[in-house]
């Protein structure tokens, strides 16, 4: 018996587990790379986001009694040309937690005024979300600040351990920023504050695959195919998604997993690894408010592996949860006309699949590298 994962619909497409011409998809994989080399990070884009995230680290420690970290995709290498920098601040001090959003509010408000700043700021805001954020811009590039968000130190941490486990010149990385743009540029079903998939969430699902088919791909674009085949067969009304395999929603709280496949086919991560990534990297703050609370399953249900009472999906509304499904169809649909193309109109065929994404990218200028900046001079005059 083949591959058979668990958890889909019963009439799931046999592109699942599709076997793929290896040299029509070589040549494939091919362009994708030339793709990826323009929306990955390079050293001007990370010259410029670091010298970014310095300014910020000061203007915060300079009002706060504090330390200050970056995290998500940015530390991670998978941001896309237009992503955020996400930046946390830590302190154990009570009365901070309380006011340090004012502090730091007023602190780029007084930059944005001020005709001396180092770096141009504008459109501070306070978003008194679920977690509080303050949100700028800096030289055009998103900025997010967050005030004691462990959490995001630990993911960082835990993907890292990922990539380092699957190893092939990063290509758990290079797969995220292929997907990444692919549902944010072709599909735009990316952005948690727009009640679509948050960061975190995609970053899982396509750990999933990777786990399901044991690093078994020829590269980025077939990591996508699998992903967009897998997930619009995913029977979301019935399971949450979980490394450890899905879990029943008729069954919660009860989070007992089936396991992943039904073959006796192995799976990347064994439970010795996922269970000692969760004790090492599941850290809680002290002082939590819905640290005992349930799993609350929502419409995409996609459990944090470091906390499980976590829906990674909680973001994405009814509507949305439809509109992401017909996408991966969509995509996966499309994708598949690779495999049965006409061999001269393959390279044509994938630049339509990724149009805006080479339509935004394609001279190789990025939204991140617009001007130089004081720090990266001798990089920018080259």
């Amino acid at each position: 018996m083949g591959m058979v994962p668990h958890g889909l619909l019963a009439n799931a497409s046999a592109g699942v587990t599709r076997r793929l011409d290896p040299e029509r998809w070589a040549v494939a994989e091919g362009r994708t790379a030339e793709l990826i080399a323009r929306i990955q990070p390079n050293t001007h884009s990370e010259g410029r986001r670091l010298a970014v995230y310095h300014y910020v680290q000061r203007l915060i420690m300079n009002c706060l009694s504090c330390q200050v970290f970056t995290f998500g995709s940015v530390p991670l290498k998978t941001c896309l040309p237009d992503g955020d920098i996400d930046v946390t601040a830590f302190s154990n001090s009570e009365e901070l937690k309380e006011i340090w959003a004012n502090l730091v509010r007023d602190a780029l408000e007084r930059e944005e005024k001020s005709g001396n700043a180092e770096f141009h700021v504008k459109e501070v805001q306070y978003i008194q979300a679920e977690v509080k954020i303050i949100k700028c811009l800096v030289e055009n590039i998103v900025v997010n600040i967050s005030f004691n968000q462990v959490g995001g130190l630990c993911t960082l941490c835990f993907l890292e351990e990922i990539d380092n486990l699957i190893s092939r010149n990063h290509l758990f990385k290079r797969s995220i920023i292929l997907i990444k743009a692919w549902c944010f540029y072709e599909s735009r079903i990316l952005g948690a504050h727009h009640g679509l998939i948050s960061t975190y969430a995609l970053e899982m699902l396509v750990l999933y695959i990777f786990h399901v088919f044991n690093n078994s791909f020829t590269g980025p674009l077939e990591v996508l195919y699998r992903f967009l085949e897998f997930f619009s067969n995913f029977d979301w009304e019935k399971f949450c998604l979980s490394l450890w395999g899905p879990v029943p929603i008729s069954s919660l709280p009860d989070m007992t997993a089936e396991p992943p496949r039904k073959d006796s086919g192995e799976c990347l991560l064994n439970k010795s690894f996922l269970d000692t990534c969760s004790s090492a990297y599941g850290v809680v703050p002290h002082h939590q408010d819905n640290l005992g609370q349930p799993f609350v399953s929502k419409h995409f249900n996609v459990i944090d592996p470091l906390r499980a009472n976590n829906n990674l999906g909680r973001s994405v509304s009814k509507g949305n949860f439809f509109r992401i499904r017909s996408a991966f169809a969509y995509g996966a649909k499309r994708l598949g006309k690779l495999l049965e193309c006409p061999k001269e109109d393959l390279i044509a065929e994938l630049n339509l699949f990724f149009t805006n994404t080479w339509i935004r990218h394609r001279t190789g200028s990025r939204p991140d590298v617009v001007m130089c900046l004081p720090q990266v001079w001798l990089m920018c005059r080259l």
